[in-house]
């Protein structure tokens, strides 16, 4: 079986590098050509649009400040229109990238659902449950915080608000981002479902699992009936994962597109302005990647290298679409490959997709404390460990929200009176960074069920079994 898989990986991985290498290749091609005068009318008018706000600034008189203003807003419409021209002429490439992604939506909730409901089951009891739930969320909650506590230090450390000198967005700006504050009410909200058919239209995740254990321990608790709902359910979950291979065969094709798309839109001039924050941050995702992966050497040994090396393909995939979802199928089958038991792979991965977004994490921290200094606003040590802890509960059952992360970065600005109108120092980059968060999301995961696989005595050695087959 092993020997048979093998080159297909192989070759699927090797066909999503080679995207990945020709959609930045043809996406810098079509920024210096095809939206090359776009651009060009953009950046020009993020200058004038610059000059009119420094003219507010300095400026007390009242007439003169509603005619700057006026001005502003007039250019900012002729800003929104050269937008939708940019995004339209981009688009066949962006919806390569999209179909795959609502592909993958489509199995996620049925897949999610199926398989917890089986290692639910299969796990017998309410006990089982508690305890294996409560050794994962003591995981989640320590990587959590430690993303976060990353983040907050390497902020303060590197200083790149500071060190940017970017110009201040006016207050009043609106940046497009729905803010979400903290409120217990929206937490449990997004924890338990009124309908299950409503959260699994939305995906969303949290509220699925919810669903999914009370069927699982209800399926077990029923005996001989149960086995039958079981033995369906099982069936059905790899029915799915069949499915999930046909939709991988469009993986490349949607590499490539979003790769295009970003790169034409962006081109090299935002990776210039912005080298000083995206580097340090990508560093600090590259000092949580080894913290995530020594704590897994600690609990699972020298195994976790090769755990890391079975990845490579739901990272690339999480990377190159800026989506940690779209990597869920092919990261429940290779965690099972690596010798987790199926029952915690569907109780464990689920639960992290909603609770243990380590990438998302680091950033939230990262990108508040970011925008406090191009304010220049010394926000002191204890504001900065109350901020932490608001993202500590805030950022839970928020995935499936549409950028998450900058929903929850804007309810945390406004909790701080930091001024929302930063977030628009982030919009431009913004894709870049969910590329790294995504991928990062895929590894803390993964550890995470290894881990919880470990504990539970639950992880074979497949490296025996292959080495026989």
């Amino acid at each position: 079986m092993e020997i048979s898989t093998k080159p297909k990986k192989s070759r699927l991985t090797l066909y999503i590098i080679i995207a990945l290498l020709l959609g930045i290749g043809f996406g810098f091609t079509l920024n210096k050509t095809y939206v090359f005068e776009d651009n060009k009318k953009l950046v020009a008018i993020d200058l004038i649009i610059e000059e009119i706000n420094e003219k507010i600034r300095q400026t007390k008189d009242i007439l003169i400040i509603e005619e700057l203003e006026l001005k502003k807003k007039d250019i900012a419409v002729e800003r929104n229109t050269l937008l939708a021209d940019r995004e339209n002429k981009v688009e066949p490439f962006s919806l390569l990238a999209d179909i795959f992604l609502r592909l993958i939506k489509m199995i996620v909730a049925p897949l999610v659902f199926s398989t917890l409901v089986v290692g639910v089951a299969k796990l017998g009891d309410i006990k089982s449950v508690g305890r294996i739930g409560g050794k994962t969320l003591l995981w989640f909650l320590g990587a959590s915080f430690t993303s976060l506590l990353l983040g907050m230090l390497l902020v303060n450390l590197f200083e790149p608000g500071i060190a940017m000198h970017l110009p201040l967005p006016d207050a009043a700006d609106d940046t497009g981002i729905t803010k979400t504050g903290l409120s217990l009410k929206t937490f449990l909200y997004h924890v338990f479902p009124t309908s299950v058919i409503d959260s699994m239209a939305r995906n969303e995740i949290l509220q699925i699992v919810v669903f999914s254990v009370f069927f699982g321990v209800a399926t077990a608790a029923i005996g001989e009936q149960g086995k039958i709902i079981v033995n369906v359910m099982d069936a059905f979950a790899h029915i799915i994962l069949k499915v999930t291979g046909y939709v991988m065969y469009l993986a490349p094709l949607a590499v490539f597109g979003a790769m295009t798309a970003v790169i034409a839109k962006q081109g090299p001039g935002i990776l210039k302005t912005y080298s000083i924050f995206i580097g340090e941050f990508y560093f600090a995702l590259f000092l949580l990647w080894l913290l995530l992966s020594f704590a897994g050497y600690v609990v699972v040994g020298k195994r976790i290298g090769n755990l890391i090396k079975r990845l490579r393909e739901p990272f690339l995939l999480a990377f190159s679409t800026s989506s940690s979802e779209a990597a869920f199928p092919k990261t429940m089958e290779e965690l099972e490959k690596f010798g987790c038991k199926d029952k915690i792979v569907s109780f464990v991965l689920p639960l992290g997709y909603s609770f243990n977004l380590d990438g998302s994490m680091i950033y939230m921290t990262f990108a508040s404390l970011f925008i406090a200094q191009s304010y220049g606003m010394d926000l002191p040590l204890a504001t900065q460990f109350s901020m932490l802890l608001v993202l500590m509960l805030t950022s839970k059952g928020i995935a499936g929200v549409p950028r998450a992360s900058l929903v929850v970065i804007a309810g945390t600005l406004a909790t701080f009176n930091i001024p929302e109108a930063g977030l628009a120092l982030l919009l431009g980059i913004d894709p870049l960074l969910d590329m790294g968060r995504s991928a990062t999301n895929v590894l803390g995961n993964s550890v995470a069920t290894a881990v919880v696989s470990k504990w539970e005595n639950s992880l074979e050695d497949t490296s025996v079994i292959s080495a026989e087959a």
